[in-house]
């Protein structure tokens, strides 16, 4: 049995700071709760800058990533926010991948009063509940009723692998 995969849209690989600081977080994280994480920066990021064409290689691995993950988890911090993420996002809603928003920037950026961000960053959330897949916090990621452990719940319904954690959050959150 393979884990769910979850593709992790991040800008965070662009700085040395972030990459050591920030990513190791959201992927320990979401490792715990079972998922394989793809984490573009060490998955495609091994490439020469010097040879020409290197950044069409790595935005054409980045987008079959997104094509083969599982779901989506955007990372959807700044104003706006940025915009190989926001494309990243799209990919994903466009095939109709389960997308997870993470915005913990308390700066609102929008073209709505219903949402925090543009409004089409929210075309691949439900209508209503929408709020389920936003996440403020890395603790929430692992909230028994967020969407993110929902979808982790019925992958594992389905047989997927699931962590030990994963599957005790997912029993404490299912009805009796």
């Amino acid at each position: 049995m393979s884990r769910p995969t979850l593709y992790l849209a991040s800008p965070y690989g662009f700085s040395p700071h972030w990459r050591q600081r920030l990513l190791p977080d959201f992927t320990a994280a979401l490792e715990a709760l079972g998922v394989e994480v793809w984490e573009p920066f060490s998955r495609n990021g091994q490439v020469d800058m010097a040879r020409p064409g290197w950044a069409w290689r790595v935005a054409q691995a980045d987008l079959q990533d997104v094509r083969d993950a599982d779901a989506l988890l955007a990372i959807v911090n700044g104003t706006p926010p940025d915009e190989g993420v926001m494309l990243e996002l799209g990919a994903a809603i466009a095939l109709g991948k389960p997308v997870f928003l993470y915005r913990d920037d308390f700066r609102r950026c929008s073209d709505s009063e219903d949402y925090p961000l543009n409004l089409m960053v929210f075309s691949g959330l439900p209508q209503h509940g929408w709020q389920d897949s936003l996440y403020g916090s890395i603790e929430e990621l692992g909230d028994p009723a967020k969407a993110l452990m929902r979808w982790l719940t019925d992958a594992l319904a389905h047989g997927l692998a699931i962590s030990p954690m994963t599957r005790q959050v997912a029993r404490r959150a299912a009805p009796d």
